[in-house]
């Protein structure tokens, strides 16, 4: 597999029951965004016990979230990194209609956890706006649109916007002046206003 392959985990109710924790999650976006780490190192960086991110760590092991990087580590420091680019759920209604109750409810959360992320995100790029170059304050994007679409015109949308995403994920990679560029994507039929 080449450097440029993206690596997708499809998530399962068994993998969604795996992955569904607050910290869990902050782990692996932690390793995903600035690449292997120790438990201790995850520890500093989130502000949690050496403990706590071991134990996680080897929870998202066990679900395949995570892995050994075979280049780095000792025999008493264990590096790990993300053995996936990106997770994704295929069958949001088999989730959230599913006949376990924990799984419903490992989705809502992580539903959840997935949006305050994004959100968290967002706000430190707004406090740091200043603090970019102009380039990139004006490449940056914060707006919304509503549109009238039928279920499935939404979703030929969706699948569009994620064709164009994956046109350009590796396009720039290691040119000069290339950049982590995050791109949110949330999409969701809006309830119409009120009666009068």
């Amino acid at each position: 597999m080449s450097r440029h392959d993206h690596r997708v985990q499809r998530l399962d109710p068994q993998s969604l029951l795996g992955i569904a924790h607050p910290l869990r999650m902050r782990l692996l976006s932690s390793l995903r965004e600035h690449g292997p780490a120790t438990a201790s190192q995850l520890a500093g960086r989130l502000g949690e016990s050496s403990g706590a991110t071991s134990y996680h760590l080897r929870q998202l092991a066990a679900f395949g979230f995570v892995e050994d990087d075979p280049d780095r580590g000792t025999g008493r420091e264990r590096w790990w990194r993300s053995a996936y680019d990106s997770t994704l759920v295929d069958d949001t209604s088999g989730m959230l209609d599913h006949a376990d109750p924990r799984v419903r409810g490992a989705f809502h959360l992580y539903q959840q956890e997935v949006a305050a992320y994004h959100a968290l995100e967002q706000a430190n790029f707004l406090g740091s706006f200043l603090e970019w170059p102009a380039a990139w304050r004006e490449a940056s994007e914060l707006s919304d649109f509503t549109l009238h679409l039928t279920a499935r015109q939404a979703r030929e949308l969706v699948e569009r916007l994620h064709s164009v995403i994956a046109e350009y994920r590796d396009a720039a990679q290691g040119k000069d002046g290339s950049q982590p560029f995050r791109v949110h994507l949330h999409a969701f039929p809006h309830p119409p206003a009120p009666p009068e």
